[in-house]
């Protein structure tokens, strides 16, 4: 591959910009169009992050979320079978509440640390 770093780069930005676009004029929970625009941003990250190493031995601190992720094993991911059809999840209803609205953390999600006093 002997791609441009800051061409993945910019390539990227405008992904997140597209997505930024769609999710502002959703048109319900499934919509196509946002649903596009997560997959070109998770594709334009792999580029980057492949270009990335490719050409300064570098990586970023990030990794795309596929879905169900119930165990830390990566290797066995049923739809990974290497055509390039695996399809990110799009964010339907995680919780089980079915409000379609993401409102942070539940307290049971983070551990909070004690604040120190000097």
């Amino acid at each position: 591959m002997n791609a441009d770093p800051r061409a993945a780069l910019a390539n990227l930005t405008a992904a997140f910009e597209r997505h930024l676009e769609a999710s502002a004029s959703r048109r319900g929970e499934n919509d196509p169009t946002v649903v596009a625009a997560y997959q070109a941003v998770a594709d334009a990250f792999d580029l980057y992050d492949d270009t990335l190493l490719e050409a300064y031995g570098e990586v970023t601190p990030l990794e795309i979320y596929r879905g169900d992720d119930d165990d830390d094993d990566d290797d066995d991911d049923d739809d990974d079978d290497g055509d390039g059809d695996e399809v990110l999840d799009n964010h339907s209803d995680e919780d089980g509440d079915s409000t379609g609205v993401y409102l942070g953390l539940d307290d049971s999600d983070y551990d909070e640390e004690p604040s120190r006093t000097l």
